[in-house]
């Protein structure tokens, strides 16, 4: 299985300083309003899946519009970058809690070379965005035919190669 996860040691690094903070923060901000009112940044989770014909990937976004998601490749990466805003038909004064993330996101997965660029679905369905990538004809599982000599009389014998389950004999 090929992973997807660009590792950034600097947003790593920015995420441990940011928990540091709001452990040593008084619960209550500037001017005595709850610290848990303000937007920050967050990263939806991801499954990544793979089969013989695709790459899926499924993100949860849940409460954002799918003209708010941008879904890109470029450079043989995969960028999305969404915002989920925080609207309310109540004055802010009025919650006690909030304890969904809000913010803009981005998230960013290199993309093996088996990928076909050229072939590319995206569907947004109850909160989940789901990316399918189709893969290259070459990257496709084949079969492949064995001539196998025989010792008597220069016979040959041919025996075929099983197909892996589920590929089909299309390559």
């Amino acid at each position: 299985m090929t992973m997807f996860t660009r590792y950034d040691p600097l947003r790593e690094f920015v995420t441990l300083q940011d928990r540091m903070n709001r452990l040593f923060r008084d619960p209550r901000g500037p001017e005595g309003q709850d610290e848990s009112l303000t937007t920050t940044a967050f990263a939806p989770p991801v499954d990544v899946y793979e089969d013989e014909h695709n790459v899926t990937l499924k993100i949860e976004v849940p409460g954002i519009d799918e003209k708010d998601i941008d879904v890109r490749i470029e450079n043989n990466t995969l960028t999305v970058h969404g915002e989920r805003k925080f609207e309310t038909d109540e004055k802010e004064e009025n919650y006690r809690r909030v304890e969904r993330q809000y913010g803009s996101f981005t998230r960013t997965f290199t993309l093996p070379n088996t990928v076909n660029h050229d072939n590319v679905q995206a569907d947004y369905d109850k909160g989940v965005l789901k990316i399918k990538l189709a893969k290259k004809a070459e990257a496709k599982p084949k079969q492949i035919k064995v001539n196998v000599a025989s010792e008597k009389l220069g016979s040959q014998k041919t025996l075929e190669g099983k197909e892996p389950k589920g590929a089909s004999k299309a390559a």
